[in-house]
């Protein structure tokens, strides 16, 4: 009963543990704007241009390598908007730590991620199913990250709606020390390069590199901070602005809640915090 119990808790616990690596370093800027120093004018136009221009594309596709130390390593691939929510399709691949040999064991190696303005939904698989009355995919919704675990679960649900590229332009407008770094060729294309450390939440500072071509759109964007599994790195490619990113709400009928799994389940640990 008790290997029972540890082996669902382990699952539950390796589900929010990949979610919130899709947000891995992303993080709302709360340091009091009084106290904080000012970067160079240019650096700061600079930068505020590039947010506004990547904004304003709306759409791009996207691929990026995560990993978070010992516990997880993952790959996405697939394209997002944000011009009216997020919205798009991501396969999520993964790829090692602790937490991707959880999910393999469970007959989970990759995953469809659909983003929705109100919710991010994971499609398992077909053991998943059979510990879910059948149902293949998890409902997220940020609502419901929110009054999961307080005030980390209402970051979670920040950060998963933070996902778009120019949230990490933002990131750096919050640096006190972000400066040009000079100019630089990604996958063949001459860029800027921009580098700064901002404020994270309960952790050290990250630092946040970011890539951007003539257009003034974001085309790499590399964060770092710290775990206490070890050192956490998300690097980001943005190419094809404009791409149409599309993704349809799941079946309801195979479709289960993560606050309805965890009420049924136990929690996590036998509780829901």
């Amino acid at each position: 009963m008790t290997s029972t119990r540890a082996r669902r808790s382990a699952f539950w616990i390796a589900l929010l543990t990949a979610l919130s690596a899709l947000a891995a370093c992303t993080s709302s800027d709360r340091s009091d704007e009084k106290d904080r120093a000012a970067p160079s004018r240019a650096v700061t136009a600079a930068l505020r241009t590039v947010e506004r221009a990547t904004g304003e594309a709306e759409s791009a596709r996207v691929r990026s390598t995560t990993d978070m130390g010992s516990e997880l390593s993952m790959t996405a691939d697939g394209a997002l908007a944000w011009g009216d929510g997020l919205t798009g399709t991501l396969t999520i691949t993964y790829t090692g730590g602790t937490t991707a040999e959880t999910m393999r064991r469970l007959g989970t190696t990759s995953m469809e991620a659909r983003y929705l303005p109100d919710a991010y939904y994971a499609r398992m698989g077909d053991r998943f199913a059979e510990k879910a009355d059948g149902k293949h995919w998890i409902k997220y919704a940020y609502d419901d990250l929110e009054n999961l675990a307080g005030s980390s679960g209402a970051d979670l649900a920040d950060q998963m709606r933070g996902t778009a590229p120019h949230t990490s332009v933002k990131l750096l407008l919050s640096s006190t020390d972000v400066r040009k770094v000079g100019e630089e060729t990604v996958r063949g294309e001459r860029t800027s390069h921009y580098s700064g450390t901002v404020p994270a939440q309960g952790a050290d500072p990250q630092t946040v590199d970011i890539w951007v071509d003539a257009r003034n759109l974001l085309v790499k964007k590399v964060e770092k901070g710290h775990t206490a599994t070890g050192q956490l790195t998300q690097t980001a490619y943005y190419s094809d602005y404009g791409a149409k990113a599309t993704a349809e709400k799941p079946p309801a009928a195979d479709t289960v809640d993560l606050k309805d799994l965890l009420k049924k389940r136990g929690g996590l640990g036998g509780g829901t915090s």
